[in-house]
């Protein structure tokens, strides 16, 4: 019962519950209309190539935006960005879902559309980030609100694609589109009814370049905020663009069909269920090195599993546990940046966050596919993983340094008790 009782505990903030299910009903969407542009891409086109080079111009976005959005989000009012965001991104899904439905939908619309969209998160994402302890009544609920995030969106993530799958196999990629503009409501709906207390903002006379470089010096010039945004970086580059080769996967190595695709992409979300809750029971932030080491390893071992398989069945049990490592290591690093982070560079660092996580994965797509393109999907993959899996090593090798620099902060916040000037240090 104590443990049932931890997983759900940030729920106890009204803000957040609020939160919680408008963003639940839409993350269906998302994750609906991200599986159908890539099919639809892939139909129109049928080249690795072009899958790729759309991953790349989507967000491309996030590299030139994210970190001066994250500036701005230490200035603007929050809840008003992000239902500017969610707004602008119900309209282009909606256009989407126009042009696909019409018969009137070529190449050149899904990519100026999804620059649209790339930009939109770009402002997104590290607001909504930053958002999340303006939700919290109680800062000890924090962590549990990032996981319960995670959870969300790999709960999601195992419905949607599976939806979509379906959908677009009886019905086309039009009416994911059209499902995913329609849920934007609900989100839309719980952030103009949360009762928030006044945020203070403290008068700025610095430009929004100088508020970025001081981000960028307080954020690389601290060891475990420069070590862990490398490592998701390295896995964004190197390991998410396995979701941008799928539909050539499916197809060309597994010879399946689209819901085949939803089926994998929803067993990955189903491993990042089990590991965002995992995440979500846990009491306290100690250990989360640890957890991030054994992700990142995970993922990129799994992946290099990928590229062997033939079957489906070994290919559905293979991405479990690419979803299970991928998300210990990205929320386990949400979760240990948002702990660590000074509260009036919160935004930035977040940005720069958003930006590790999907900034890297254009260029990673991009090489993904141009490799696939010449040696096939599966190299591609093993490449991609091998590199995650080698990180991860790394990254654990180089704990023992940083454990001493993130003590202080932990008895600071009360997460370590002090005992005789010394503290347990976190592992």
């Amino acid at each position: 019962m104590r443990r049932a009782a931890l997983l759900v505990r940030a729920l106890r903030s009204r803000n957040y519950r609020l939160f919680f299910v408008g963003q639940g009903i839409s993350l269906i969407g998302t994750w609906m209309q991200q599986l159908a542009v890539a099919w639809l891409v892939y139909r129109l086109t049928g080249s690795a190539f072009i899958l790729g080079t759309l991953g790349l111009v989507s967000q491309v976005p996030t590299l030139l935006f994210a970190p001066v959005a994250g500036v701005l989000a230490d200035r603007w009012n929050l809840r008003r960005t992000l239902v500017l965001t969610q707004t602008a991104a119900c309209v282009q899904a909606l256009l989407l879902a126009g042009l696909t439905l019409s018969g009137l939908i070529a190449v050149w619309h899904v990519f100026a559309l999804s620059v649209v969209l790339g930009i939109i998160n770009a402002f997104d994402m590290p607001t909504r980030q930053a958002f999340v302890p303006q939700m919290i009544e109680r800062p000890d609920d924090l962590q549990n609100a990032i996981a319960l995030n995670s959870s969300l969106m790999n709960a999601s993530r195992l419905v949607g694609p599976a939806l979509a799958g379906l959908l677009i196999e009886a019905l086309g990629e039009g009416l994911c589109f059209l499902f995913n503009g329609l849920t934007y409501v609900a989100v839309i709906a719980a952030l103009l009814a949360m009762r928030l207390p006044p945020r203070p903002h403290p008068v700025r006379a610095t430009s929004v370049g100088r508020g970025l470089w001081e981000g960028c010096v307080y954020a690389f010039g601290f060891a475990p905020i420069r070590t862990l945004l490398l490592l998701l970086a390295l896995s964004s580059l190197m390991g998410m663009s396995y979701g941008t080769l799928m539909p050539v996967f499916v197809r060309d190595v597994l010879a399946a069909r689209a819901d085949a695709f939803g089926f994998l992409m929803g067993a990955t979300g189903l491993g990042a269920l089990a590991g965002a809750l995992y995440l979500a029971s846990r009491p306290t932030v100690l250990g989360l090195g640890r957890l991030i080491a054994l992700g990142a390893s995970l993922f990129g071992s799994c992946l290099v599993g990928l590229s062997f398989a033939r079957h489906l069945l070994p290919a559905l049990i293979l991405m479990v546990f690419v979803g299970l490592g991928m998300m210990l290591q990205i929320a386990s690093t949400n979760t240990m940046l948002q702990t660590i982070v000074d509260d009036d560079k919160r935004g930035r660092v977040m940005s720069l966050y958003t930006l590790a996580f999907l900034g890297m994965t254009p260029l990673g797509s991009m090489i993904a596919g141009s490799l696939a393109q010449r040696c096939g999907a599966p190299l591609a993959i093993m490449v991609g993983g091998a590199c995650c899996a080698a990180g991860g090593l790394l990254f654990a090798l180089r704990l023992p340094r940083l454990r001493p620099l993130i003590r202080p902060i932990y008895i600071r916040k009360g997460i370590l008790p002090a005992r005789d000037g010394v503290a347990v240090p976190p592992r």
